[in-house]
């Protein structure tokens, strides 16, 4: 019999399942399509004490990089800081011979931020949160090396 409870907060050991469940979509994507070129984007910036200030986070296959997260801490907005770290995800997506960047966010974080560094909506789902939308956004990187 199958244990189908759920929970608010998942314990350390159902946090290892879920990263085990990710892992196995993720390896039956490599086998489905044959392409192995997933790689881990992390760039952090941190102040003169240690503490983190920003960073971004994401992964890049398949010719897509996907930026999963994307933070300022709230009194360094403002400072070009999260277009620093955007644009090395960008420089660094393209060395990867990436033909596009991909993310998502919600209509009351950043889409604007994303649009003026060239990202178009390419996709809505209304009402999540109740009242807002989440939306993915793109951006075609021109000039990229293929590895097609």
């Amino acid at each position: 019999m199958t244990d189908d409870r759920s929970s608010d907060v998942v314990s350390e050991a159902e946090r290892a399942t879920a990263r085990r469940l990710i892992d196995e979509i993720n390896e039956f994507n490599v086998e489905a399509t044959g392409i192995r070129d997933f790689r881990e984007l992390l760039t952090v910036e941190t102040d003169s004490h240690g503490e983190l200030v920003a960073g971004v986070y994401g992964w890049s296959w398949g010719g897509t990089c996907w930026i999963d997260a994307l933070w300022v801490r709230e009194d360094m907005r403002g400072r070009r800081v999260g277009s620093r770290l955007l644009e090395t995800a960008e420089a660094e997506a393209r060395a990867r011979g990436c033909v596009q960047l991909a993310l998502d966010t919600h209509t009351f974080q950043a889409p604007a931020f994303y649009e003026r560094h060239g990202f178009e909506v390419v996709g809505t789902l209304s009402d999540y949160p109740a009242g807002h939308s989440k939306l993915l956004l793109r951006k075609r990187l021109s000039g990229s090396l293929s590895r097609r």
